[in-house]
């Protein structure tokens, strides 16, 4: 199955170029088959990586939470599964 994991989160105003660079430097325990980075209005950042899974809820490396300074709130994770 393949699983795509979404992390989103919301700088401190005026950060969004140095949460960008957070969440493109960190490193996961194991290589996704891809991962993408986004950037939106209001100093938005999300980071998408597709798995190869055996379930939705598998054990899968995710993103850390960034430190509370660069953050407006916690990061939202959401998982979906591929559908044909």
């Amino acid at each position: 199955m393949r699983v795509a994991l979404m992390w989103e989160a919301r700088a401190v105003q005026g950060r969004g170029a140095e949460l960008m660079e957070w969440a493109r430097s960190r490193e996961l325990a194991q290589e996704p088959l891809r991962r993408e980075s986004f950037r939106a209005p209001q100093d938005r950042v999300l980071v998408l990586t597709w798995w190869d899974a055996e379930a939705l809820d598998a054990e899968l490396p995710e993103l850390p939470e960034p430190a509370a300074d660069l953050v407006t709130r916690p990061v939202h994770r959401w998982r979906f599964e591929a559908v044909d």
